[in-house]
């Protein structure tokens, strides 16, 4: 399995910070994954797997790879397992297979990344459309959803091109709407909740670690 370690690789920069509305985004997204947190390790009383969902642009690739970081643990990309198995970018399996094609494959990659033990995952935005990959997610492991107005969905994927289903005459109609029949499901999915928003990627982490902590020690 091609597996990420949480090296961070330049291919996948954080999201573009250059909006009025967060004046705070910029220095939170300028933090550098690949470097270690202050203080000691932070440690999870189980090697399950940790998995984000969300939508394109949420952070989870960002915030993944900072979690890792902060966990010891490996950073596995769902979209890049896939491309790396089909020798291919995402929008050209798209362009070929289409998006039913496409959502096989990345069902077929998710139950093999499931069984990996101590990584944290970042699946894809539209992961969760398929039942069956809701009940593995919420069984093989810990489920974050990594929650995000519209608004700031739009302004951090407005530039990036690698994104098929947004490519039409108004992406932002589009984010909205996959965004209203989708979030339902992340909700459904998810064992905790986390607002990005504005907030600096180190705060996410850092908050987020003792809410992963305290919530397998409420399941144990």
């Amino acid at each position: 399995m091609n597996v990420i370690p949480p090296t961070c690789p330049d291919e996948d920069p954080a999201p573009d910070a250059d909006s009025a509305s967060c004046p705070d985004t910029e220095s939170a997204l300028l933090y550098d994954p690949c470097q270690p947190l202050p203080g000691p390790r932070a440690t999870l009383p189980h090697d399950l797997p940790i998995f984000l969902v969300g939508m394109m642009g949420a952070g989870k690739t960002t915030i993944g790879r900072g979690l890792a970081r902060a966990l010891g643990r490996e950073f596995v990309d769902l979209d890049h397992e896939l491309e790396a198995r089909c020798g291919v970018r995402v929008p050209v399996i798209f362009e070929i297979e289409g998006e039913e094609g496409f959502r096989r494959r990345e069902s077929t990659a998710l139950e093999r990344c499931a069984l990996r033990r101590n990584i944290v995952l970042a699946t894809g935005g539209g992961a969760i459309l398929a039942e069956s990959n809701r009940k593995l997610l919420r069984e093989q492991g810990v489920v974050v959803y990594l929650s995000a107005s519209v608004d700031e969905l739009f302004r951090r994927t407005s530039r990036d091109r690698n994104r098929p289903l947004l490519r039409t005459a108004d992406p932002r109609a589009t984010l909205r709407d996959l965004l209203q029949k989708r979030e339902p499901l992340y909700r459904e999915v998810a064992h905790l909740t986390v607002e990005t928003g504005c907030t600096p990627v180190y705060s996410l982490v850092k908050s987020l670690v003792p809410k992963l902590q305290a919530y397998e020690i409420k399941q144990a």
